[in-house]
């Protein structure tokens, strides 16, 4: 498993895989050929897909200002190594191309170059399953954190500090405004309205609207290009800060204990990375929603007590009680459903992490056992479902806007 620091990346919204992936293949690629007349890049897959919901014409042209670049939408062509595929050129003054790289986004904020797509890169941690881990951690009688640290190394606690620090900003902002986020759906933000809502409602109510507020915040902030902190992706930015900022407050912990959790959480999202996907154009939200359910829940966990093993077991219920989870955003943009299901996976990661303290720890399903089921039932998944935007809560919200409009503007009969 490679550092943590490449699972908490620190970028604009509203997607780690189609916006903040394609930005930075675009300006290593500028980088590289800065003297070109002009670019043309070729989006394939998922990309060409939801790119337009997902601003990835706009980051890209972004990257490459003052300089011209033709964005080419093929809906066609499945790239065979993962579907969020690009294909980037340089062109001299005659349109002939100079330069070509392809480029895959896999999730998370991370690219990778078609010619060294399976190359190994150097581990951080011996160990490649939490099974493996529990049982070191068992042996060598420490915690997960301390697991973080002994093989990040003392560094790692300014990158999480880092990281939380954003996390909390994000929801600031978030909480700060109202409107309508861009886009065409005119979705209105609703962090603010249920954060007020807490300061009537009953003390179980108060606590859970604000845990829906501090999750909407940032899901908002993402979706209107804001900066957030992957965790594990964009569009699932929410869940993570919103239960340790919940939790926070409720036992008044020191930033140090939020960040030895993050530390966890981050573990947990590191495995679901390296043995499985956390790419919806992979595998659809569950790897997305899903393992930020699994992380927060495992965040949640040592917070309140928990061991390793009860630990393990939250993350575990988490990822799995979202398998098949559909990456189906409405018209392209990561708003519906994606901005609701941060804040009910913010909850569902409390509910795991309640049921696990309450156990023995004990359970027949592994962490490493949803992993593979996960990876497994994303493959099986109709490509619809995996952040296409053609099949799902998509589809349907688009033949109900087609019905609609064929309802309040009938044709009209032609004139002889």
């Amino acid at each position: 498993m490679e550092s943590i620091r490449e699972l908490y990346r620190i970028g604009t919204g509203p997607s780690s895989s189609h916006t903040m992936g394609p930005r930075k293949a675009a300006e290593n690629f500028y980088r590289q050929y800065p003297q070109a007349a002009s670019y043309r890049v070729v989006l394939y897959g998922s990309l060409a897909a939801t790119g337009k919901g997902h601003l990835t014409d706009f980051t890209i042209r972004e990257a490459f200002q003052p300089k011209t670049v033709d964005i080419v939408w093929d809906h066609t062509t499945l790239m065979p190594l993962h579907p969020n595929a690009l294909r980037l050129q340089a062109l001299d003054p005659a349109g002939n191309i100079t330069a070509e790289q392809v480029i895959y986004s896999v999730g998370g904020g991370e690219i990778k170059e078609e010619n060294t797509f399976h190359q190994v890169r150097p581990s951080v941690y011996p160990h490649t399953s939490m099974a493996e881990i529990l049982e070191y951690t068992h042996t060598q009688r420490i915690t997960l954190w301390e697991y973080v640290a002994q093989y990040e190394g003392p560094e790692i606690w300014n990158h999480l500090n880092t990281v939380w620090q954003t996390m909390q900003d994000t929801m600031a902002r978030g909480l700060e405004k109202n409107g309508v986020l861009p886009g065409s759906l005119n979705l209105e933000r609703k962090a603010q309205r249920y954060l007020h809502s807490a300061e009537h409602s009953p003390q179980y109510l108060r606590r859970m609207n604000n845990l829906f507020a501090y999750a909407l915040a940032c899901a908002e902030e993402n979706a209107s290009g804001g900066q957030v902190v992957t965790a594990p992706t964009c569009g699932s930015c929410g869940v993570v800060p919103a239960v340790c900022r919940m939790i926070k407050e409720i036992y008044q912990f020191e930033d140090t204990t939020l960040v030895h959790a993050l530390a966890t959480a981050g573990l947990f999202g590191n495995l679901a990375k390296a043995n499985a996907s956390i790419s919806g154009a992979e595998v659809g939200c569950q790897g997305e929603i899903g393992v930020a359910c699994a992380m927060a829940a495992a965040a949640a966990c040592q917070l309140e007590g928990g061991d390793n093993r009860r630990i393990a077991y939250a993350a575990e219920m988490g990822l799995e009680h979202h398998l098949g989870l559909t990456c189906d955003p409405v018209d392209g943009l990561v708003q519906i459903p994606c901005i609701e299901r941060n804040a009910l996976a913010a909850s569902r990661a409390l509910d795991c992490a309640t049921y696990a303290l309450m156990s023995d720890g004990e359970h027949r399903i592994s962490y490493d056992d949803v992993l593979a089921t996960m990876m497994q039932t994303g493959l099986d998944m109709n490509k619809d479902y995996r952040e296409t935007s053609r099949g799902g809560l998509a589809r349907f919200f688009k033949l109900k806007l087609l019905k609609l409009k064929k309802k309040t503007f009938p044709h009209r009969r032609k004139k002889k």
